[in-house]
């Protein structure tokens, strides 16, 4: 008995893995033997439109890649080191790249702490893409995301590769915790509960639309501390982790939910979702780059939503918010004209 239905479940899988053939895709991590990146590459094997993945880093990768292909999913895994090619290897004809390498915040330590050691990496990695894989969309979640997205445009600009729909910095975290920090405070289910976030990924540049949520009525001290621990919650976790690192597993599900997001959308499904991106909707104020919610679909960013109705709080934040992405953005621009 047992045995027949260890069959049966095997030929469902089967039956499902070939009706899904024709949106199959290779998705690669960049950073795979990270702390984010070893949980992300679980999440991205228990995802079945992921038919093949290609885990990449400096060390470690093949070692992951033989963990997380026991995990039973129709889907391939490889891991690639620096050694013969590896990195153009895990980067040929891949549809999505996740990139999550770099350095985790310590205690005391700002995102922007962090822009010396993963700039460079991020860099490098950019030119990598350019020439692998010009076409595969890409998602970046190495911190200080405000300028390290605007270090990989300015790479694929300077490669001749460079379009705007398909360069994404990964936001989802604070969507989630938004969610997941007003849901504790209303007492209901964090699903229940969505909450646009605009504008970057750091500190003041995080600004949940709590007017568009389900409580707009949401005012006073009650507002101001929930909108604090979510432009702030990254720091319980570094202080939590007390020097270990900073958030990894979070992060390793949000940048999994961004990836499906994506994965839905190439499949002919669109999906809306807030990223940050090339942008036009502060661009004449000189900010290049802006969190929105953002349609995907079958090229990328399809449409970019302009941030709707919204009250006189939100707009002071929004504000103050515009000040630091103007400064992160330049950062990350004046680094690659500096260090090509």
């Amino acid at each position: 008995m047992v045995f027949t239905a260890r069959n049966a479940f095997s030929q469902v899988q089967r039956r499902a893995f070939s009706a899904s053939a024709a949106n199959a895709y290779k998705v690669t991590v960049l950073g795979a033997a990270g702390g984010i990146g070893q949980p992300l590459s679980l999440l991205l094997k228990l995802n079945t439109k992921v038919t093949d993945l290609a885990l990449y880093d400096l060390r470690g990768a093949p070692g992951v890649a033989a963990d997380v292909s026991h995990v039973p999913t129709d889907s391939v895994v490889r891991g690639y080191l620096p050694a013969d090619g590896g990195l153009e290897a895990a980067l040929k004809n891949t549809d999505v790249v996740v990139i999550p390498a770099g350095i985790p915040r310590k205690p005391g330590m700002t995102r922007d702490d962090l822009f010396n050691t993963n700039a460079s990496i991020v860099r490098d990695l950019a030119k990598a893409v350019a020439d692998y894989a010009p076409r595969a969309f890409v998602c970046i979640i190495s911190n200080p995301v405000n300028s390290t997205v605007p270090i990989v445009s300015e790479v694929f600009k300077s490669k001749g590769t460079y379009d705007p729909k398909r360069l994404f910095g990964v936001t989802t975290l604070d969507v989630l915790r938004s969610s997941r920090f007003i849901s504790q405070v209303i007492g209901t289910k964090p699903e229940d509960e969505p909450v646009p976030v605009v504008g970057g990924h750091s500190g003041v540049t995080i600004v949940p639309l709590l007017s568009q949520s389900n409580h707009p009525e949401l005012s006073g001290e009650l507002r101001d501390s929930l909108v604090h621990r979510i432009q702030f919650g990254g720091d319980e976790v570094v202080k939590a982790k007390d020097g270990a690192g900073s958030a990894t597993l979070s992060m390793a599900q949000a940048a999994a939910r961004f990836t499906n997001s994506l994965l839905t959308s190439l499949a002919g499904t669109p999906v809306t979702e807030p990223t940050y991106v090339d942008s036009p909707l502060f661009k004449s104020e000189g900010i290049e780059f802006f969190a929105s919610k953002v349609t995907l679909g079958p090229h990328g960013a399809e449409t970019i939503h302009p941030l709707g109705k919204i009250n006189e709080y939100e707009e002071a934040l929004i504000e103050a918010a515009k000040v630091d992405l103007k400064k992160n953005i330049a950062k990350g621009i004046s680094f690659v004209e500096a260090n090509p």
